[in-house]
C-alpha cells in the first residue's frame, strides 16, 4: 500500500518542523509550506490525502484557502489549526468542509489521533467510490469455456504486477470490465480507477482532459483542472479506445510515460505522477501504425501485457450461463419474479451471430425482463420484439426512399422473416435462401440484423 500524503500549511517554522517530524515518524509522506498561496500551488501538482491548515496566515487566510481547496473537483481532507480559535470560527470552518479543528499548543497524542481519524474518513470515502465503480460493472466474466478460463488466468497473472496492459477486443466484449478486474485484483486496488474514453472526448479537449490546465490557459478554463493522469496517481488510468487519440496527444503521452511527469496546460513546471496505465482498443493498432495514424513507440509501451477478449461467437457454450445470469440480475434490478427461458429460445440465441457481443445479449435479456409479461420466455417473444422494431424501420418505405435504400430495407426485412421462420438457425436460412452461410452472416452484419433490430 502506498504511503498517505500530508500537506502542512503554517507560517510558524517551529510548528512546521515539529509536525513534519512527528508525521514522518508515523510513516506519512509530508510536505510543509508557510503560506496559503504555496499550499494551493502544491495541491495543483500532486494528490494529497490530508491538509493541516493554519487559520491565521499572512495574506490569504486559512479559511479563504479552505474555500478554494473544497471548491476543487477532487479535494483532500482538511484539519484546521489555530492558536486562538473561537467556536464561531470552528463552526464556520466545519461548514466550509473542514474535517476537524486542532488548537495550539498542539498535543502529540491529539495530533496523531485527529490525523488518524481524518485519514480513516478519507479512506472510507475512497472505498465508497471504489464500491460505486464496482457496481458500474453489471457482470463478471461469466462462463467456463476454454477461452474465458484462459482469460481469467491471464487477468490474475497481469493483476499481480504493475505492468502496462493493452486489452484487445471487439465492441461489446467487456474491455472496461477486464480493465477494472485487473485494477481490483492488483496492488493499486485501494486507489482510484480513472477512465478516459478516447473516442468520446473531442480532440481539442483531450489534452486538457489528460494533462489538466491552469485557470486562464484556455478560453473555457475558468478554474484550475487536474488532468486524469494526475487524478489516477497511485492508482490506474484506463484509456478506452486508445486508437482514437490524435498523433499529437499520442506524442505527449509517450513522453509523459517515459519521464513519469508532464506539464499541465499553462503551467510552467512539471507534475510528477505514478499511475498504472491500462489501454483498450477494438481496432487493429498495427494497421493504424502502417497507415501512419498510431505511433509505434506508444504501441510498444502500452502492449507490455496483451490481453485478448474472445468474441461471443468464439465461446457459444457460455451463452446459456450468461442468459441465466442476466435474467436473475435484471429480475432483481426491476423487482420482478425471475423468468425461465424455453429450450427453443435458448437454441435461437446459440445460433445467432451476436455482432454486439455480450453487451447486445445483456441488452436483449434486459428488454425481455421488462417487456415479457409471462413467466417463461419462448421463441414467440423474439418474434414479437423483432416485428415491433421492423414496423418502425419500414414506416415510410415507399415515401422518398432511394432505390438503393429500398433494396436494403427489403433485404433486411426478407432475411429477418426467414430467420424468424427457421428460429434463427442461420444454416437452414442460408440453404432456404440459396446463399452460402458465411455470406449470409456477413450480410446480417452489414444490415445490422439483431434480435431487436
Amino acid at each position: 500500500m502506498s504511503k498517505e500524503k500530508i500537506l502542512i500549511v503554517d507560517d510558524e517554522a517551529s510548528i512546521r518542523s515539529s509536525l513534519k517530524g512527528i508525521l514522518e515518524d508515523e510513516g506519512f509522506v509530508v510536505t510543509a509550506v508557510a503560506t496559503g498561496e504555496e499550499g494551493l500551488e502544491t495541491l495543483k501538482g500532486q494528490n494529497v490525502d490530508l491538509v493541516l491548515l493554519d487559520i491565521w496566515l499572512p495574506k490569504m487566510s486559512g479559511l479563504d484557502a479552505l474555500k478554494i481547496i473544497k471548491a476543487a473537483e477532487e479535494s483532500p481532507q482538511v484539519v484546521m489549526i489555530s492558536g486562538h480559535g473561537t467556536i464561531e470560527t470552528a463552526v464556520l470552518a466545519t461548514k466550509l468542509g473542514a474535517h476537524d479543528f486542532l488548537e495550539k499548543p498542539l498535543s502529540l497524542e491529539k495530533v496523531i489521533l485527529t490525523v488518524g481519524n481524518a485519514l480513516r474518513q478519507k479512506r472510507l470515502e475512497e472505498e465508497n467510490i471504489q464500491l460505486r465503480e464496482r457496481l458500474k460493472t453489471r457482470y463478471y466474466l461469466v462462463g467456463n469455456s476454454r477461452p474465458i478460463e484462459k482469460l481469467k488466468r491471464e487477468i490474475d497473472t497481469a493483476a499481480r504486477s504493475n505492468g502496462r496492459v493493452l486489452i484487445h477486443g471487439e465492441n461489446g466484449t467487456g474491455k472496461e470490465l477486464v480493465a477494472r478486474l485487473v485494477h481490483q485484483q492488483g496492488p493499486r486496488r485501494e486507489k482510484r480507477f480513472v477512465e478516459v474514453s478516447c473516442s468520446a472526448v473531442p480532440d481539442e479537449m483531450m489534452e486538457s482532459e489528460l494533462f489538466g490546465h491552469v485557470q486562464g490557459s484556455l478560453p473555457q478554463a475558468h478554474k484550475d483542472k487536474k488532468g486524469k493522469l494526475l487524478l489516477a496517481d497511485q492508482g490506474t488510468l484506463f484509456l478506452d479506445e486508445v486508437g482514437d487519440l490524435s498523433l499529437r496527444i499520442q506524442g505527449r503521452l509517450v513522453r509523459a510515460m517515459e519521464e513519469r511527469r508532464f506539464e499541465p496546460l499553462g503551467k510552467g513546471d512539471y507534475v510528477v505522477f505514478d499511475a498504472r496505465i491500462i489501454a483498450a482498443t477494438s481496432r487493429n493498432l498495427r494497421d493504424l501504425i502502417a497507415a501512419g495514424r498510431f505511433r509505434e513507440d506508444l504501441f510498444f509501451r502500452l502492449n507490455v501485457i496483451p490481453l485478448v477478449i474472445p468474441a461471443l461467437r468464439e465461446r457459444v457454450e457460455d451463452i446459456p450461463l450468461l442468459i441465466d445470469h442476466f435474467l436473475k440480475h435484471f429480475s432483481e434490478e426491476y423487482g420482478k419474479k425471475p423468468k425461465s427461458i424455453r429450450p427453443e429460445a435458448v437454441d435461437a440465441f446459440l445460433k445467432y451471430v451476436w455482432p454486439g457481443n455480450v453487451s447486445e445479449l445483456m441488452n436483449v435479456i434486459e428488454r425481455f425482463v421488462i417487456m415479457v409479461q409471462e413467466e417463461e420466455i419462448s421463441s414467440a417473444h423474439l418474434s414479437l420484439l423483432v416485428e415491433t422494431r421492423e414496423l418502425e424501420y419500414i414506416s415510410g418505405f415507399f415515401e422518398g426512399s432511394s432505390l438503393e435504400k429500398a433494396k436494403e430495407q427489403f433485404e433486411r426485412r426478407y432475411i429477418h422473416s426467414a430467420l424468424l421462420r427457421f428460429n434463427w438457425d442461420v444454416a437452414k436460412v442460408a440453404a432456404a435462401l440459396k446463399i452460402e452461410e458465411a455470406r449470409l452472416r456477413e450480410k446480417m452484419r452489414e444490415l445490422n440484423i439483431t434480435f431487436a433490430a
